[in-house]
């Protein structure tokens, strides 16, 4: 790629296998680890409660305005923090704004014994508390989407400088030039991970990322860069400080990002093309083509960035015509031809097939015998969900939790969608939730289909892992979900069932078996993000006005998307 040597902040170029030792080439970024947030005390109401219908791509719209916040659980907020502990970082306040269980207390040392430090500063956290022994011998390093949580966790308690450092330094990497095998990956691309390194010889830590050249299977994140946009949103919400989004550095992280994301081709369609082991499923799993994880991260990084560009420039203008052109056309695609419950699903078992032109209603020339036994067993008679993939005679009828509850938080779901999401949770609990929430994909695949879809992996065999395995992070996607419903029970229910066993389990990655019963096979204990997703929801349960910095309001403008019959159709 080309690197952004030339750009704001002076990002040199390197390799992404060499790493950043102290030298005056980041001090841009840098400086800006010392500053405290503005932390806006009045709370007016800020950029991201426009919807699109209100956003002038003009550049005439200001920032702000007298308007009052918005009312609801947006335009609640109470920070906390006070102590100060090692490597300069705020500690968690002894007085916590809800009922300690004595989990809490447990789950917050955890969290805080992964912490990374560089050059004093607390960067990120580890995958694993424990990285001492052999089985987590490859964890001694900070995923992005790993940190997602742990970012979430310090800034509902008031610690929002790590999340700052973390964002910073980040986007730094985002600068190194990235190769694999001689080829250059696109210059927006951020790294999988990255960890510190002591360099004995010059007395200074240095850091190293990964793009994609160690991961299994050697497949760059396409998820990173929509995951440190809605981190960087999470924080200018929590905090109020419009400052670090507004910086020509992290301006030009996020178009770089939008512009690999919305660079045109030959794809027909407004979602992403992707490979196998791109995301959180980060191995073969037959989620090659268009995952619903990506496409609902995708959706809601876009409306995250629309929220944050500045149009005062002419880079940032055009970008947020891009993005908001991309978002009508997402939100039509995705609310029309993913969505599936009862009637859709009957309409798709009385298809006809091999339709010609624009009249067909069998867009995707699915076949209906190709609809597997178990989604008519599966389908309530109330409720629905996002299904996991659709391209050309394929349709993955699967459950794939983490895109659905994106979906949900986005408001990629309508609010109808929303609710018969959760209806579904409730109807199919035994089979989405069990003994240990809960399950990343429903059903799991087996026998000969194993065998086809994921060449035959040992760690995905029926159940376990990303193969119908049971994942205590996703507890916190269930319950800001279940929040933005209205269905604080399910949600309560859900962290009962968690809190009976995490603890004594020793904080597992994920749990295998059909119910969760038992914990995974290759599950590595003190799990970081096992640890920091039970503790968000249990501070989005106590104070749900956490949610807004995770969650998106509805946009009345992309719910009757403005539709043009193509030159082609007519010529």
């Amino acid at each position: 790629m080309e690197g952004a040597g030339g750009g704001p902040g002076g990002m040199r170029k390197a390799s992404s296998h060499a790493s950043m030792a102290a030298d005056p080439d980041d001090f841009d970024l840098t400086r800006m680890l010392n500053h405290r947030p503005r932390i806006n005390v009045d709370r007016q109401r800020s950029f991201d409660d426009r919807s699109l219908a209100e956003l002038s791509i003009s550049g005439t719209a200001s920032r702000g305005g007298g308007l009052p916040y918005m009312e609801s659980y947006e335009s609640m907020y109470s920070p906390g923090g006070g102590l100060r502990s090692f490597c300069g970082t705020p500690a968690s306040s002894t007085r916590l704004s809800f009922e300690p269980h004595p989990l809490i207390f447990e789950a917050w040392d955890a969290l805080r014994r992964s912490l990374v430090c560089f050059r004093g500063q607390p960067l990120g956290t580890l995958a694993a508390v424990d990285h001492s022994s052999d089985e987590v011998l490859n964890y001694d390093q900070v995923f992005v989407r790993d940190f997602v949580p742990s970012a979430l966790a310090f800034l509902m308690n008031g610690e929002p400088e790590i999340v700052k450092n973390f964002l910073l330094k980040t986007l730094l990497l985002q600068g190194w030039e990235k190769r694999i095998d001689r080829f250059k990956l696109g210059e927006g691309a951020m790294p999988a991970s990255f960890k510190v390194l002591k360099d004995p010889k010059r007395g200074v830590d240095r850091l190293v990322a990964d793009f994609g050249e160690s991961a299994i299977g050697r497949v760059a994140p396409v998820d990173s860069g929509f995951w440190w946009i809605i981190i960087l949103r999470a924080y200018t919400k929590s905090t109020g400080d419009l400052s670090l989004a507004e910086t020509p550095e992290c301006q030009r992280g996020i178009r770089l990002i939008m512009n690999q994301c919305l660079a045109e081709g030959f794809d027909t369609f407004p979602t992403l093309l992707c490979a196998d082991g791109c995301c959180m499923i980060d191995r073969r799993m037959g989620v090659y083509g268009y995952p619903i994880e990506i496409q609902a991260l995708f959706f809601m990084a876009l409306r995250c960035a629309l929220l944050m560009l500045k149009a005062d420039a002419a880079e940032g203008k055009e970008t947020m015509e891009r993005v908001a052109t991309r978002l009508h056309a997402l939100s039509y695609h995705m609310r029309s031809y993913f969505w599936l419950d009862f009637q859709q699903l009957n309409d798709i078992y009385r298809y006809k097939t091999e339709e010609y032109s624009h009249t067909a209603v069998n867009k995707f020339n699915v076949i209906p015998e190709s609809i597997p036994d178990w989604v008519f067993d599966f389908m309530p008679g109330r409720g629905g969900y996002f299904v996991g993939n659709v391209s050309p005679a394929r349709m993955d009828f699967r459950w794939f939790a983490l895109g659905n509850f994106v979906a949900i938080l986005a408001s990629m779901a309508t609010p109808e969608q929303s609710a018969a999401i959760m209806d579904l949770i409730e109807e199919r609990w035994e089979d989405l939730i069990g003994e240990m929430p809960l399950k990343i994909s429903f059903p799991a695949i087996e026998s000969h289909e194993w065998q086809i879809v994921t060449g035959c992996d040992p760690k995905n065999t029926r159940w376990s892992y990303h193969n119908g395995g049971s994942w205590p992070v996703l507890l916190w996607l269930l319950t800001a979900a279940c929040i933005k419903t209205g269905r604080l029970k399910i949600a309560r229910r859900a962290i009962e069932l968690a809190e009976a066993r995490l603890a004594r389990d020793g904080w597992p990655e994920y749990y295998d078996g059909k119910l969760g019963r038992y914990v995974g096979k290759q599950a590595r204990k003190l799990q970081t993000w096992s640890v920091a997703g039970y503790l968000v929801a249990k501070m989005l349960i106590e104070d749900p006005s956490h949610l807004g910095m995770i969650s998106l309001e509805e946009d009345k403008a992309m719910m009757k998307p403005v539709l043009r019959r193509s030159a082609s159709w007519t010529v």
